[in-house]
């Protein structure tokens, strides 16, 4: 077999054109000849076919069970047709319960209601629960007044640490005078 002929068929073969008989010339030759170079992987391929014996035939039922199941995967049967159904007639049930909750929630919404008919007994009721409330906050403010202990010790420390370092470089001015005069008597001495 040339070497055209040889590519010819191999383009039919890949391009899925090619007859039975070209199909097994293909096979004779890549198992008889040694072939051309650069055909080396379609020499392996067609050797596999011959040691495995050819591809199977599918059975007669084959191409209706892959039919089935591509339905199946794309949901067209039985339980896409209820889901199809199903959906909007759940929606439609969703939007009504929603709107019959909002009906009931601002028709029976309670309006604020005058508690006391005399103005005074109201004030003195206002009166009464804001003093109850400034005493539990009067209450709950006592428990910092340790912290404003702290607070005063700290300013009462750094008052006292500031005298003393007054004190200190008092003292070390006047040292540093009587050094001075050390040195400048000894110098004219």
């Amino acid at each position: 077999m040339k070497e055209e002929e040889l590519k010819s068929l191999i383009e039919k073969y890949y391009s899925g054109i090619s007859t039975d008989e070209e199909e097994l010339a293909l096979k004779a030759y890549f198992t008889e000849n040694s072939a051309f170079p650069g055909y080396e992987t379609e020499k392996e391929i067609f050797s596999f076919y011959n040691e495995s014996g050819g591809m199977p035939e599918p059975s007669a039922d084959f191409e209706a069970r892959i039919i089935k199941a591509i339905d199946d995967a794309s949901g067209t049967g039985r339980s896409s047709k209820f889901r199809k159904l199903l959906v909007p007639i759940l929606s439609a049930a969703a939007g009504l319960l929603i709107l019959a909750v909002s009906y009931f929630f601002f028709i029976n919404r309670a309006e604020p209601k005058d508690t006391y008919a005399n103005p005074d007994i109201a004030y003195a009721e206002t009166m009464k629960i804001l003093m109850n409330v400034s005493s539990k906050m009067n209450h709950g403010t006592s428990s910092l007044r340790p912290v404003g202990k702290i607070n005063e010790m700290k300013i009462k420390s750094l008052g006292s640490i500031n005298k003393s370092s007054i004190l200190i470089e008092k003292n070390l001015r006047s040292l540093g005078y009587l050094r001075n005069a050390d040195i400048k008597s000894a110098s004219k001495k």
